[in-house]
């Protein structure tokens, strides 16, 4: 991509309306060229069937469409699709399709990489290489809905990169993705998940989105969370616990939390009972997690028993639990696996 050239893609509905008023164009041009690039998902200019030649060739000349391309697609026996996307300047991405009996459900990165440094997952193993704009967000959801030809209609942010880094970008794509001249997905429908940074957390509880926020929870107490999650050094769950409970008075809407189950780490009756009193008298729901195996991990799931008998104890202690099935494992569907088999093939930057 053109660093010179302008990301429409990433322009929000007003700014792309200034900019098309500054071509002397019509306030409805913009309107028409938002839904070719928001609803359709089009990266062609020339595919802007109903727009005059000579503003094809201006947007042309000055802008540029961010879209990407598939590297790798993946399809599981369970019916999980996984993308591996190739950016212009040779990065991967990945995001994943999950079916759903309510519709499709995509799993998208906001980051190339990660610097939040948690133990369990791939992610983070070569650190952050850069945020990703709006509108290479957006693409993913776009480019994933067009291979499959069919509608997703629920987004989780919970790919690679944490959402809350990015948080800019992450915001304007959360108003493009649901804006009724795009895609229309409602912030009922949207999750976004992060490990914990406490000030972002405040900044987006006034934004009051109405979306589901997730929390990375994985432990019960700073001891073990720091083990796993570095990111708990910074935001104790001293800060973290008082901000999630901020955070539902404000907007309204109950938290979920995600909790990795560990073998041998955070997964015995103990830490249940811990977990319990953590979140007392929030009404927040609990996610359990078996987590996906991950080369060069030292963590290993916890069986099926013994996560039952996990969620079964928190239920008995008033929390609610679930655990979230499994999908993809044959096919690399942790969050970062993919993009790591590429990297030590060599054909992307590390």
């Amino acid at each position: 991509m053109s660093e010179t050239k302008l990301k429409i893609t990433s322009l929000s509905e007003q700014e792309l309306a200034d900019y098309i008023a500054g071509l002397g164009q019509p306030a409805f041009r913009a309107r028409q060229i938002f839904r070719w690039l928001h609803q359709r998902g089009v990266t062609d200019f020339s595919k802007m069937t109903d727009i005059p030649k000579s503003l094809i060739a201006l947007l042309d000349a000055q802008t540029e469409i961010e879209s990407l391309t598939v590297a790798r697609k993946q399809v599981s026996k369970d019916g999980t699709v996984k993308f591996l996307f190739r950016l212009p300047d040779g990065n991967c991405i990945e995001s994943v399709i999950m079916r759903y009996h309510y519709g499709n459900t995509i799993c998208v990165s906001s980051e190339v990489g990660c610097r939040m440094g948690c133990r369990f997952c791939a992610s983070t193993q070569n650190g952050l290489v850069r945020p990703l704009t709006a509108g290479e967000i957006a693409a993913q959801v776009y480019a994933a809905g067009a291979e499959l030809g069919e509608r997703i209609s629920h987004i989780v942010m919970m790919g690679i990169g944490e959402p809350l880094d990015n948080y800019d970008n992450v915001l304007k794509f959360l108003h493009l993705i649901s804006s009724p001249n795009g895609l229309n997905i409602g912030m009922r429908n949207i999750s976004l998940s992060t490990c914990g940074l406490v000030p972002k957390i405040r900044q987006l509880a006034q934004e009051k989105l109405g979306l589901t926020l997730s929390i990375s929870l994985h432990a019960p107490n700073n001891r073990m969370r720091s083990s796993m999650m570095p990111i708990n050094d910074a935001f104790p769950l001293e800060q973290l616990m008082p901000t999630c409970r901020e955070y539902q008075k404000i907007t309204g809407r109950r938290i979920s939390f995600e909790y990795s189950m560990v073998k041998g780490v955070n997964d015995s009756p103990k830490t249940a009972r811990e977990l319990a009193e953590l979140i007392r008298g929030m009404g927040a729901h609990v996610n359990l997690i078996p987590i996906n195996p991950v080369d060069g991990s030292p963590y290993s799931a916890s069986d099926a028993a013994n996560v039952e008998r996990f969620r079964a104890l928190l239920e008995r202690m008033g929390v609610n639990a679930t655990v979230r099935r499994r999908l993809g494992t044959d096919i690399s569907a942790a969050c970062g696996q993919l993009r790591q088999e590429e990297a030590r093939k060599g054909e992307m930057p590390r």
